[in-house]
C-alpha cells in the first residue's frame, strides 16, 4: 500500500499533507448510461451526440434537430437495446462491468511489474466514472505522471481524439498538474494480434462445422472523415491483414466490413447489415463475426452484431451464425495491454 499523505520535511505546520508519489494508469472507454430509462438514456444521448467530434455539423444546424427530434425519440429505442443486455445482476451495463474487470486484472498483472508504485483505474468519455473525477482521485492519490490509455485499438477522431480532449480539460482544472502522456493507437501491437488469433482459434475449434468466411466489423465513420486526413479506416484494414497472416488463411476466408451507421450521408463500406445478407445470398451459409474495434462487449456487439446483424444474416437464407466476442479480460487481452503499458512508461518507470 502506498504512504499516507504527511507534510514534506522541514515544512512548517501549516503545510498541507501530500500524498506519496506514484504513477497512474487511467483507461478510458466510450461510456454508458446509468441506467436504460428515459431519461438517464437522454442525458447520456445528449453528452455523446453533442459532441462535436461526434457529430461534427454546426450546432445551428444540428443543436435543434437534436433536442427537439431526437432526443424526444431515440432514448426510447436505445434503452430498449440496452434492456436486452442489461447486466441486471450489477445493475449496470456489459461495458462497464467488463472494463472494471479489465482494469482490476490489468491492476494486478502491472502490479507484478511495478509494485505499488503504478496505480490503474479507469474512466468513461460519457456518463460515470467521468474523466474529470478520476483524473481528480489520482491527483489527490500522489499521481505526478498519469498515461492516459483510451482502450481503442485504432484511431479515430471520434473516439481517440475525444477521449483525449475530455482528459486534457481535466487537467485544466488541476493546479498542481501532473506530468502527462496518451496511449497511441494500438491496431498492429503483436501481442493483441495475438489475442485476436487466439480467439478466433478457440471459437473455429469450438464450433460443429467451420465457418466459410470470418467478417471483421468495424465501427463505422462517415467517408469523408476519412478524406479529412483520418487513419482509422487504413488502421482497420491493415488489422485485418495482420490477423489473417497471423492465422495463415487465403484473402477469401476473411472480410473487413463496417457498422452502426448513423444519419444521411455515406460512411464507410461495406455496410456489416448488408454485407451480411449478400454473404448468405451467394451461398455462404456459415458465418463468423468478431469486432477487432471493440475492447470490450457493449451495445454495438452484444445488440447490434448478436441481433440485428445476426437477424440479416439469417433472413436471407444464413444457416450458421457464430458470434466471436470481443477481447473483455481474456488473459492474452490483458498481456497485451500490459504490454502496451510498458512501452509507453519507459523513462517513467522500468
Amino acid at each position: 500500500m502506498p504512504d499516507i499523505p504527511r507534510r514534506p520535511d522541514h515544512a512548517p505546520d501549516t503545510h498541507p499533507a501530500i500524498a506519496a508519489e506514484r504513477t497512474g494508469v487511467l483507461l478510458a472507454n466510450l461510456g454508458t448510461p446509468d441506467s436504460y430509462d428515459y431519461w438517464p438514456m437522454r442525458r447520456y444521448l445528449n453528452e455523446f451526440l453533442s459532441d462535436r467530434r461526434v457529430i461534427d455539423y454546426p450546432a445551428w444546424k444540428w443543436q435543434p434537430l437534436l433536442q427537439a427530434v431526437i432526443l424526444t425519440k431515440r432514448p426510447f429505442s436505445s434503452g430498449a437495446a440496452y434492456k436486452s443486455i442489461w447486466n441486471e445482476e450489477t445493475g449496470e451495463s456489459p461495458l462497464l462491468t467488463i472494463t472494471r474487470a479489465q482494469t482490476e486484472k490489468l491492476a494486478a498483472h502491472l502490479a507484478g511489474r511495478y509494485g505499488d508504485r503504478v496505480m490503474v483505474d479507469f474512466c468513461m468519455r460519457y456518463g460515470n466514472p467521468s474523466t474529470k473525477t478520476k483524473v481528480r482521485a489520482m491527483v489527490e492519490a500522489g499521481c505526478r505522471r498519469i498515461l492516459f490509455f483510451p482502450l481503442y485499438p485504432q484511431y479515430a477522431g471520434a473516439t481517440t481524439a475525444t477521449a483525449n480532449d475530455q482528459f486534457f480539460r481535466a487537467l485544466m482544472e488541476e493546479t498542481w498538474q501532473p506530468a502527462s502522456r496518451t496511449v497511441p493507437a494500438y491496431f498492429d501491437q503483436p501481442s493483441y494480434i495475438d489475442a485476436l488469433a487466439q480467439s478466433i482459434e478457440r471459437a473455429y475449434a469450438a464450433a460443429e462445422t467451420r465457418p466459410d468466411i470470418l467478417v471483421c466489423s468495424y465501427h463505422g465513420m462517415p467517408e469523408r472523415y476519412l478524406a479529412q486526413g483520418d487513419p482509422y479506416h487504413c488502421q482497420c484494414a491493415r488489422t485485418t491483414r495482420l490477423l489473417r497472416e497471423r492465422l495463415g488463411w487465403e484473402d477469401s476466408a476473411i472480410t473487413t466490413t463496417f457498422q452502426s451507421r448513423f444519419g444521411p450521408e455515406e460512411w464507410l463500406k461495406p455496410y456489416t447489415v448488408e454485407e451480411v445478407a449478400r454473404l448468405a445470398k451467394s451461398g455462404k451459409g456459415r458465418i463468423a463475426v468478431c469486432a477487432p474495434a471493440f475492447s470490450a462487449d457493449c451495445i454495438e456487439t452484444l445488440e447490434e452484431i448478436n441481433q440485428e446483424i445476426r437477424d440479416s444474416f439469417l433472413g436471407a437464407g444464413g444457416e450458421s451464425f457464430t458470434y466471436i466476442p470481443c477481447l473483455n479480460d481474456d488473459d492474452a487481452h490483458i498481456a497485451a495491454l500490459g504490454d502496451v503499458v510498458a512501452q509507453n512508461l519507459a523513462g517513467w518507470l522500468e
